[in-house]
């Protein structure tokens, strides 16, 4: 991808060492019924955070977003005026995207974009200028900010599920982002926020309070959503930007990850063997998994999503990034413990002091590092409201409403299903995802262990010094 509005490697300086310490949290109704009250308390939860954001001066922010579902009422309102017609609920995408601000670039890019969703068999429905508001932005904000447009791609009459649909979407991204980082012509920034049937995110350099002065979409009355997932960035030592504002396209993130390095270098190592049949012939299309251009916090969003577009479930992914201590647990038994055992084999853990919150627009959930050095707590009220944050009071609540006050223990995972209407304890949703597959008789069959080599005699063997060096160059000597 094109970024700008922070450095390039140089010196001491390395865009992976981004690292964030942030403000968290998200409201939904445990029912799935969306309100614009849920875009307000969520608006308003973001502001409470602001203490826990950075500032680059009194107008300009390290940047505040917020996830929401897709109001189909208010984009089909919206869509009408421009003449878009769209299909029905989750038949169609809306992407939202930070374009270069020349007209010329801008345009050269909504090309590739027309040209690939065409090649993958979609219907480009229309393009909308994004209504924002400049003037409450800092001038920090104001010299990186992108001309910012939303797309409406419709699903083509052959894709047999919305699953399918998303997977087309993530192949349409990839393709996009690495054909204009290709282009010589387009010099400007370019970076999709989001593109999908279920979630869009509203996000930028921006102090918290101005989330809505800008974006004038969230004062809309007419836009809904079940839930709101917000973010309030603190940038550490590192830069601010317009991309790397949360939320990313599946989590928000509370903390850093210590084990990076590790874990970039061995997603980078196992992409050829990390093929999946669900992408057909279109695997090479979406390489590489990891932009490694990104933060710690969307690296980590990256690979959640590629682990469960190739077919996991949501929690199922973020129990395999994020595990609990299960090697050193006397008290866990199977089939979890197979699970985590299992998934050892192909996935190291994320590790740091991390709490993240993940959606895909149908579940809603928090997962904490297995030492739970993230503060996470959560209210729940008669009126079927969940409040979850990294700080306490965030929204108020009349007490007598709130029927329980919990924190959630070092790595366990708190998740609410939008669709069945329910919230769904740690003890369930792992005892079913560990449960889904025979992971013991897969270890028993095929994990092996080094004491278990039979012992053999060494064989002597001299190579002449060019094979020498060629197999010392192979096996990493200097």
């Amino acid at each position: 991808m094109k970024h700008y509005g922070y450095p390039k490697e140089q010196g001491l300086y390395n865009p992976q060492n981004e690292h964030d310490a942030c403000g968290i949290g998200f409201i939904a109704n445990i029912k799935g019924k969306p309100a614009h009250s849920i875009v307000k308390q969520g608006i308003y939860m973001l502001c409470q955070l602001e203490h826990r954001g950075g500032h680059v001066n009194e107008k300009t922010g390290d940047g505040a977003g917020i996830m929401l579902q897709i109001s189909d009422s208010f984009f089909r309102k919206e869509c009408e005026k421009l003449n878009i017609h769209l299909p029905e609920m989750h038949k169609y995408a809306v992407g939202m995207l930070f374009m270069p601000q020349n007209q010329s670039e801008r345009e050269r890019a909504k090309s590739h974009i027309e040209r690939i969703v065409g090649e993958e068999g979609q219907s480009l429905l229309g393009w909308r200028e994004v209504p924002t508001d400049s003037s409450v932005i800092g001038e920090g904000a104001l010299k990186t900010e992108p001309f910012i447009m939303q797309l409406f791609i419709g699903q083509n009459e052959e894709i047999k599920s919305e699953r399918d649909f998303e997977l087309k979407l993530y192949i349409i991204r990839k393709r996009i982002e690495r054909a204009i980082a290709e282009d010589p012509a387009i010099n400007g920034s370019f970076y999709v926020p989001s593109l999908s049937t279920r979630t869009i995110i509203y996000k930028g350099m921006l102090l918290p309070e101005q989330i809505d002065q800008y974006y004038l979409d969230l004062s809309d009355e007419a836009y809904t959503s079940a839930f709101s997932l917000v973010h309030s960035r603190f940038s550490t030592n590192t830069f601010p930007s317009w991309e790397r504002a949360h939320p990313y396209r599946y989590l928000i993130h509370n903390g850093e990850i210590n084990t990076l390095r590790g874990n970039v270098n061995w997603m980078r190592a196992r992409e050829k063997a990390s093929y999946s049949k669900v992408f057909g012939d279109n695997y090479e299309k979406i390489l590489p998994i990891i932009d490694e251009s990104g933060s710690d916090s969307a690296m980590l969003d990256n690979t959640l999503e590629f682990l469960t577009l190739s077919g996991r479930s949501l929690p199922h992914a973020a129990m395999m990034l994020i595990p609990e201590p299960w090697d050193h647990d006397r008290q866990m038994e199977d089939p979890k413990l197979a699970f985590y055992e299992y998934h050892s084999c192909l996935m190291e853990p994320w590790d740091g002091p991390t709490s993240i919150s993940f959606t895909d627009g149908r579940k809603i959930g928090t997962i904490l590092d297995r030492n739970g050095l993230r503060p996470a707590r959560y209210y729940i009220t008669e009126d079927d409201l969940i409040i979850y944050s990294s700080e306490t009071g965030v929204v108020p609540v009349e007490e007598e409403k709130i029927i329980s006050k919990q924190s959630l223990d070092a790595g366990k995972m708190l998740l609410i299903d939008l669709e069945e209407g329910r919230i769904i304890s740690d003890e369930e949703i792992k005892a079913k995802i560990a449960s889904e597959k025979p992971y013991r008789k897969w270890l028993d069959e095929n994990l092996v262990h080094l004491s278990d080599l039979n012992d053999f005699e060494p064989v002597e063997a001299r190579l002449e010094s060019e094979k020498i060096v060629k197999w010392q160059k192979a096996f990493g000597y200097t």
